[in-house]
């Protein structure tokens, strides 16, 4: 009796502890990183895709390579997730084993230009696909795309700092709602390639129209609509037997994703002419209006449902970076605390909330977009090269998930090769974007390298810390994760 009596306070106490639990299975794994990944981009980017490659058969192969691409970079991801059971991703492991400083650069860089430029990006998307059926064939006013954009970003928000659990469940049911919107679009094209709709792919292969220079816009459309399958690797110590489903969400996921990827942009030629698919602002919508009809009007909602599922997954993942941050010493210690009921790490989810809200106002999303995706790539690539370099000092490191050394050197090699050119094809976003992270370098060495504030803003950022944490209701985690 006294026994049982015990094993039950035991559980009690467990059930009480304040940490961030592991709740993530493979399912929820595999619908993170696919509703991650799945946006507004696989319906709008195969116009830049194409306009780009200058071919229809050009432009399906860009999709299979930067499917195969991603996936690569999704299975160096896998080792590192499993090599390093922190959370924090790109930052974890940049850390672990190039050292602070690169990590720094990239947890700065993450806060206040990446995630809010990603996240404002796909919040107008949600808002656009919302408002613009009301207002067709008229233009929608940008006041009201804006306060609906805000409005779902607010929601999303809401969501994961009321529950791990609910955010999951959230994801969950936003990736069927996207898979649907996918096999919508796939059906219709199958069955029209099957009664003989070839005429787009006659000439695939057309070389007139082929300019090298364009080539890795191309790629970049492309990727951009593949970006995301790194996102399981922010929430590693959340994930319910780490070394089995890391690997095996990012396998099932990629291949899922590049499979439908693939299926859809032939559907999309099935129905329209290469010159009717560039002249399109919204390619999914077109293809609706031809090939569903009577279900025309669902396929906005779907793409809108679509945007707030990747919305949901960035707001998921990324304050787990600034939490991981804060608690290795690089970022103030009230975002390394969590929640001491809901157990979500609430200071650094609102803390990115106004940052997102500021950046979606001033409207300069497309611009920020592009020297993003320089910054987000230089960080890949030093992480996989930081891989590199610690299989080569630390040879006998456990890796639960190893993968060939030539698949993570032609990764690596290909990542610095898309920086190079962007560097050549755009050097104003690329060059804004790299004096953007430079500037966490004097902050690095004042804050944190050594600690320089003033004693008076020393006690007065102590205060506004321990009134925040009273506030909030949040608390450091009792118990080791990692």
């Amino acid at each position: 009796m006294d026994g049982t009596h015990m094993r039950k306070e035991d559980d009690k106490k467990d059930d009480e502890v304040v940490q961030l639990r592991r709740e993530i299975g493979l399912l929820p794994a595999v619908c993170f990183i696919i509703g991650s990944v799945v946006g507004s981009g696989i319906f709008i980017a195969p116009k830049g895709v194409l306009m780009n490659s200058g071919s229809v058969g050009l432009s399906l192969l860009v999709w299979v390579l930067c499917g195969v691409l991603s996936m690569l970079g999704a299975l160096c991801y896998a080792e590192l997730g499993t090599t390093f059971t922190k959370s924090g991703g790109h930052y974890t492991y940049i850390l672990e084993t190039l050292g602070p400083l690169p990590a720094f650069l990239r947890l700065w860089s993450e806060c206040f230009f990446i995630r809010p430029a990603v996240a404002s990006y796909t919040s107008l998307a949600f808002g656009r696909y919302v408002v613009e059926p009301f207002f067709a064939p008229c233009a929608a006013p940008i006041g009201l795309i804006k306060l609906v954009s805000i409005l779902g970003l607010t929601l999303v928000v809401a969501i994961n700092c009321w529950s791990v659990t609910m955010a999951s469940r959230t994801q969950i049911t936003l990736t069927f709602v996207k898979m649907f919107a996918l096999v919508l679009i796939i059906i219709p094209g199958g069955i029209a390639l099957a009664k003989g709709k070839t005429e787009s792919f006659q000439n695939g292969f057309d070389v007139d129209s082929f300019k090298l220079d364009t080539l890795p816009l191309a790629f970049y459309n492309g990727l951009y609509a593949y970006s995301g399958w790194f996102a399981l690797n922010f929430v590693t110590e959340e994930v319910i037997n780490p070394n089995r489903n890391i690997p095996l969400a990012i396998i099932c996921s990629m291949v899922i994703v590049t499979v439908c990827y693939v299926l859809v942009n032939v559907a999309y030629f099935t129905m329209m002419t290469p010159a009717e698919l560039l002249l399109s602002e919204a390619v999914a919508v077109t293809f609706a209006n031809r090939a569903l009809h009577g279900l025309a009007s669902v396929i906005p909602f779907l793409v809108a449902m679509s945007c707030l599922g990747a919305l949901n997954g960035g707001i998921f993942g990324s304050p787990r970076m600034l939490f991981v941050g804060a608690r290795e010493g690089h970022w103030p210690p009230i975002f390394s605390m969590i929640h001491i009921r809901r157990r979500t790490p609430l200071p650094a989810v609102l803390f990115l909330y106004p940052l997102m809200v500021v950046m979606l106002l001033t409207g300069e999303i497309y611009h920020l977009i592009n020297f993003v995706s320089f910054s987000r790539w230089i960080f890949i690539a030093l992480a996989t090269s930081g891989m590199i370099i610690h299989r080569h000092r630390f040879p006998n490191h456990p890796r639960p998930f190893k993968v060939p050394l030539v698949i993570v050197v032609i990764f690596t090699v290909v990542c610095f090769f898309i920086v190079g050119l962007s560097l050549y094809s755009d050097p104003w976003n690329t060059g804004m974007s790299s004096a953007l992270t430079l500037t966490g370098i004097p902050v690095y060495y004042g804050t944190i390298h050594r600690y320089r504030l003033p004693h008076r803003l020393r006690r007065i950022f102590d205060y506004f810390s321990k009134q925040m944490q009273i506030l909030l209701e949040v608390t450091q985690q009792e118990v080791q994760t990692f």
